[in-house]
Order: structure tokens, then sequence, then C-alpha cells
């Protein structure tokens, strides 16, 4: 049994530079929880959606956030990346 949840990007914050972190952005699921600190992150395989993380006491960093199953990690990647592709608008 496959479920979708309701996701929407709350909060997009694009960065400037030269450097890979393209974005940070917030996920609300079913409008009743958040995530906060997703990345959008450009690889060497091109751009992807990288989950929030916390270095442990073994110097180790571990995704604090992680999908369970496959689908819902594309979905929560498909939610994200559309939101990161919407144009800014201008500003007059």
């Amino acid at each position: 049994m496959v479920t979708t949840v309701e996701l929407a990007v709350k909060r997009m914050a694009k960065v400037d530079g030269r450097g890979t972190l393209k974005a940070f952005c917030d996920v609300a699921i079913g409008g009743q929880y958040l995530i906060k600190g997703v990345k959008v992150v450009e690889g060497k395989k091109g751009i992807f959606v990288s989950m929030p993380r916390e270095q442990g006491k073994d110097g180790q960093w571990y995704d604090t956030f992680l999908p369970v199953t496959k689908e819902a990690h594309q979905q929560l990647t498909d939610t994200v990346l559309a939101a990161y592709q919407i144009e800014e608008p201008a500003l007059a």
C-alpha cells in the first residue's frame, strides 16, 4: 500500500556563490509537521536534495530526517526541486 502525504515548501532561501550549496528550505508534511534545513545541492551528477544533518560525537555526519520508502523520498525530492526551479519574481 502506497500512501502519499501532502508536502509543501514553506520557505526557500537560495544561496548565491559558486559553491555546491544552492538553497535551504523548510518542508511541511501534511500541514502538521515541519522539516527544517533541507538542502538543494549541486553534485557531480547534477542537482539533488540533501536531508538535514547533525554531526555525531564520532565526527561523522548523520541525517536527522529520513524518508522510509523510496516513493516518499522521490515525492520529497520532486516537491523541493519543483519549488527550487520556480523563477523568483522580478523586483521593481
